[in-house]
């Protein structure tokens, strides 16, 4: 089994056409994984829907916990961009033994065919199940170590670090 922890971020954001504002209202994980046709065992426990600029080390210690708790040893969480390596430096301080891989979206899935969302569930699917246990962050078809990645603010894109 997979289980999906949820966070919040773009990923899961909606678009109010009157007054412009992306919020939040529920996640849109289930609908993804129904229309991508998955096969898999999979679990989605929405922990908290936050941009990752708000979230908090309470946020953290959440997330850290649900981690430790949950009976999955793959474990995949969908969350915003911004703060995505953050969160995962502290997830990997804590040494758990299982295969944990984060990702995120630049733009809302609610955006339709422009998001990129689909495809970094897609792939941080397909890495976590074949990946050793450890830390990890899957965005634009890529698989990095929590220790070698960061968001490149001019491009928009997750690169290594080296």
């Amino acid at each position: 089994m997979i289980q999906v922890f949820v966070t919040g971020g773009t990923f899961d954001k909606k678009y109010n056409f009157y007054t412009g504002e992306l919020s939040f209202e529920q996640t849109h994980l289930p609908e993804m994984f129904e229309r991508g046709r998955s096969s898999l065992e999979i679990d989605v426990k929405t922990l908290m829907m936050k941009d990752s600029l708000e979230m908090t080390e309470e946020d953290r210690a959440i997330i850290i916990e649900q981690c430790k708790h949950c009976p999955a040893n793959k474990i995949l969480i969908t969350h915003g961009t911004d703060r995505m390596v953050d969160t995962a430096k502290v997830i990997a301080s804590e040494k758990i033994d299982k295969t944990i891989v984060l990702t995120g979206a630049m733009i809302p899935y609610a955006f339709g065919t422009s998001s990129d969302g689909f495809f970094n569930l897609g792939n941080a699917l397909a890495f976590v199940q074949v990946l050793p246990h450890g830390v990890y962050v899957a965005m634009n078809g890529r698989c990095f170590s929590w220790d070698n990645v960061r968001k490149n603010l001019s491009t928009g894109l997750f690169e290594s670090l080296q």
